[in-house]
């Protein structure tokens, strides 16, 4: 890094350069400069030259550190002790990380804070209290401490005599034996917080006589009536948490009419109370407070003031925080902050049923406001109760719109866009959690762009610790589902910063990696964005998530990423990239046999689309796509819509070629096409006779149709189905199984009269049914009165509006061979006037102006000279009325495209 800077100057002076010299700043102003970085930044800062690497070791910088970011083993802190001599508070997570505290060698600690401390054990607990008894704050949670007992809790009661405040969560049994040692030695206890215990002492807490806040909240199998006759008598007792508990109306009304400290008893979410209506109506309690879900939380929190009737209740956060002197209730704000935002979390994790109305009246704001709290532990909780509350089914992504709305309304998404501008990662990712949550509601979605939070987002995106860039990635995942904020992100420098992610933690990071894939794969879908990706490195990325994740979510988004990023063939080139990309058509392959559906489905849907290129045609083929997709449609009969239409496309494009239609029908997959044929989905009906369209196209497959009972089938689509696409196809895929060809076959195989009279007849009888609703299929796009007009008389008019009535326009996306073109020119001749209709219907359809592939049939007609024989069977007399008036209208398509051709 350079230490001159160039500084911009007014208009008048913008020509002039001024270079600045970065060792020129005072001492001061560096170490304030240090004091807004995380410590990752703090380090890289000091690297730029020795002033400024002793400016970093500065003592005053290494008062605090947060190692939550990090996995701290016994090396990395063992590099750090020489600068944590005067470190007073750390934050930690993880077994791994406490085992190594020791080494930090940080023996004036007052505070240590730990989360996800479940495989923390009474051993590794009593070594950080005996190398630090200074402690004056403990707390690990909140997920549960499920393998420290009571003894440990004895050592830290041994061992840290000056401990204020002790918090632990998730304890099985807190004896009386522990809690006395409390008693006995940390004489200055004043905050005790022994939350969703199995069990606790009553008895022994009520000799904790220096307590001022006790929290027993989520806490089970407490006898509360020995409960409440000794905590009442506590002489310092101010503030006490029993939320969430099983706690009744007697013990709530001894302890707030007994005790003669207690101000204000916290009993938010516990089912016995709130069940006894006449208690929730009761205004019993003068002078104490009651906070509970049918209390008003801000108004008992405002009535500890002496006068603040001037002052909106939802306020009363803010006045207290505004306080220049706050000594009275500071203290005991602070508590109720934490308990609040605590329970208020716990609460959203749990979820219960009928607390609606509490959160929009009051649940939101209360989180909103606890979220500008000088606590970042408070913060953070306020911002993961936020991310919480909202949702409904985190598995599908749904949240509740009302809930997610009561937040915009109060001005909480500019508060997170806010904390996730700050320096502190534990906040950035905690607020960018809740961020991508509320995302989901598309009136939020817009609301965060408005707000610039895209910009944010695409900016923590980047950062280095990767809980931070996991949720930043997850926000982006979601506000790119709309497609008014794609461009957006793909403008902030989202998109890089997502591919980058990729590289950046390959493994071991399935959360950042399933986002970022997310991400990806909806941007992917659009053609600017697609683009994008792929200059990015986004086809490499992808690959090599679909080659060596094993995590299902990420294989599930990655191939998804990439069947969006081939979806784009007529526009752009990602196609062919994919397919050329070392692996990616192996791995999708190989993913189309994976034991979660979700990656089967999108494998299989990545390969349909890369099948429209040629050549990633027969590179899937050679992979052993044939034999994975028919295993795949074959498995797939109990599966999900979703699956069976992505099997039967795959299907569908690789048939495109013959030799890979010959080598579907040979591996047996013509019965599971036409199960699927049978389904009543249409979207996997449309697509499987699409499948059997082109596998009936080589006579051998025909055969194998009628043999394996698909006549029924296709003649059910033909008549039946709501999609005039499966009707079309269905009907082509019966025309070509009866114009002759599969009949040569089966004589040359010895399957005709020759050999079996039985066999003889069901063709016989096949066809005559096929022939009876083809007949029934063109003739529902014929107006009875136009083409009597036709007939006499065929002016452009008039063909205009046979060709009106019989347009299907999805056909117009339909792309054939010149051999296919060829044969239904070919069935102009066949002597079935019921063909012959059928494929003058065709024909139409696939050179009807405006279809995506008209220019292409037209080309493939007029070079194969195929004109000439529509002119002939335009003027022949063996020519049904319908198809002369179709074929008038082919030629004038044709016409019509020659003429285009020529202009261009």
């Amino acid at each position: 890094m350079s230490r001159r800077v160039r500084r911009k100057l007014d208009e008048k002076n913008k020509d002039k350069i001024v270079l600045l010299d970065w060792t020129s700043l005072d001492y001061d102003a560096v170490l304030h400069l240090f004091t807004c970085l995380n410590h990752r930044d703090r380090a890289s800062l000091s690297s730029t030259c020795k002033t400024w690497r002793a400016l970093g070791a500065s003592s005053c910088l290494w008062t605090s550190l947060d190692l939550r970011p990090h996995k701290l083993n016994p090396s990395t802190a063992t590099s750090l002790a020489s600068r944590c001599v005067h470190l007073r508070s750390l934050r930690f997570r993880g077994v791994e990380s406490a085992d190594s505290i020791i080494n930090l060698k940080a023996r004036n600690l007052l505070e240590v804070s730990g989360d996800y401390c479940r495989k923390i054990t009474d051993a590794t607990l009593a070594m950080i209290a005996a190398r630090h008894e200074g402690l004056e704050s403990l707390e690990l949670g909140p997920d549960f401490c499920e393998k420290i007992t009571s003894d440990a809790v004895e050592v830290v009661a041994f061992c840290c005599p000056k401990l204020k405040k002790l918090r632990l969560s998730g304890l099985r049994d807190v004896t009386s034996e522990a809690i006395e040692a409390l008693a006995k030695n940390c004489t200055q206890l004043t905050d005790l917080g022994l939350l969703d215990c199995l069990s606790v002492d009553e008895d022994a807490v009520g000799k904790v006589v220096s307590l001022k806040y006790l929290s027993v909240a989520g806490t089970s199998n407490i006898k509360w009536s020995v409960a409440s006759s000794k905590w009442d008598k506590l002489p310092k007792l101010i503030g006490l948490d029993v939320s969430r508990t099983d706690v009744g109306p007697g013990a709530v009304s001894r302890l707030l009419t007994s005790s003669k400290s207690l101000k204000i008893l916290c009993a938010v979410n516990c089912r016995v109370l709130e069940e006894d209506t006449s208690f929730m109506s009761s205004d019993r309690f003068k002078g104490k407070v009651l906070l509970a879900l049918f209390t008003n939380v801000f108004e008992g929190v405002a009535s500890l003031f002496a006068d603040t009737s001037k002052k909106k209740p939802k306020e009363i956060f803010s006045y207290w925080r505004g306080l220049k002197d706050k000594a009275p209730v500071d203290e005991t704000m602070r508590w109720i902050e934490w308990i609040v935002s605590h329970t208020l979390l716990r609460t959203a994790e749990s979820n219960p049923q009928g607390l609606d109305e509490f959160w929009l009246k009051q649940g939101a704001a209360l989180l909103l406001t606890l979220m500008q709290s000088s606590q970042e532990d408070v913060q953070e909780r306020s911002a993961t109760g936020l991310a919480t509350f909202v949702v409904i089914d985190d598995e599908n992504a749904s949240i509740d719109c009302g809930r997610a709305e009561a937040v915009m309304k109060e001005g909480g998404i500019r508060l997170l866009l806010d904390l996730a501008n700050s320096w502190r990662e534990g906040l950035q990712s905690e607020a960018a959690k809740a961020i991508a949550n509320l995302s989901v509601n598309a009136n939020v979605a817009k609301t965060v762009a408005d707000e610039g939070g895209i910009r944010i987002l695409a900016g923590l995106a980047k950062s280095m610790n990767r809980l931070v860039a996991e949720e930043a990635a997850g926000g982006l995942w979601n506000l790119s589902v709309g497609e008014e904020h794609k461009s957006a992100i793909a403008q902030a420098g989202g998109v890089k910063a997502l591919v980058d992610l990729i590289f950046r933690w390959p493994n071991g990071s399935d959360g950042v990696l399933e986002r970022a894939a997310g991400a990806l794969a909806n941007l992917a879908a659009d053609d600017k964005c697609s683009m994008e990706v792929a200059t990015a490195g986004g086809v490499q990325a992808l690959v090599m998530l679909a080659r060596n994740c094993k995590y299902e979510g990420v294989q599930e988004q990655a191939a998804r990423a990439l069947a969006n990023l081939a979806a784009h063939g007529d526009t752009n080139n990602n196609n062919a990239a994919v397919g050329q990309e070392a692996g990616a058509l192996e791995a999708l392959v190989q993913l189309t046999q994976s034991p979660h559906e979700g990656v089967r489905q999108e494998a299989a849907g990545a390969l349909w689309n890369l099948s429209f290129d040629d050549k990633n045609r027969e590179f899937i083929a050679a992979a052993g796509g044939v034999e994975a997709l028919v295993t795949l449609a074959q498995s797939c009969s109990n599966a999900s819509t979703g699956l069976q239409e992505r099997a039967a496309g795959a299907l569908w494009g690789l048939s495109v070629s013959e030799a890979n239609s010959i080598a579907i029908g040979r591996e047996g997959g013509v019965p599971p096409l036409i199960a699927l044929a049978r389904s009543e989905a249409e979207d996997v009906h449309e697509t499987a006779a699409g499948a059997l369209w082109n596998l009936a196209f080589n006579p051998g497959n025909a055969l194998r149709i009628v043999e394996e009972g698909g006549v029924p089938a296709l003649v059910h689509l033909c008549s039946s189905s709501a999609s005039k696409m499966a009707r079309f196809m269905a009907a082509l895929a019966l025309a070509y199984m009866f114009d002759g060809r599969m009949d040569e076959y089966a004589l040359m195989i010895g399957t005709s009269s020759s050999a079996s009279t039985s066999k003889t007849i069901s063709l016989d009888g096949a066809r005559r049914m096929a022939f009876k609703h083809i007949e029934a299929f063109v003739t529902t796009f014929m107006d009875p009165q136009i083409f009597v007009a036709a007939a006499v008389t065929s002016t452009p008019t008039i063909l205009s509006q046979v060709t009106e009535k019989a347009c299907i326009l999805e056909a117009g996306h339909l792309r054939c061979s010149a051999a296919e073109i060829g044969r239904f020119v070919t069935m102009l001749r066949n002597p079935s006037s019921i063909l012959k209709a059928c494929a003058a219907f065709a024909l139409v359809q696939f050179t009807v102006p405006g279809g995506r592939h008209a220019m292409h049939h037209a080309s493939l007609m007029q070079s194969g000279g195929e004109a000439r024989v529509l002119r002939s069977a335009a003027a022949a007399a063996n020519m049904p009325r319908e198809a002369k008036i179709f074929v008038k209208i082919i030629i004038r398509n044709l016409e019509h495209h020659q003429a285009e051709s020529s202009i261009q």
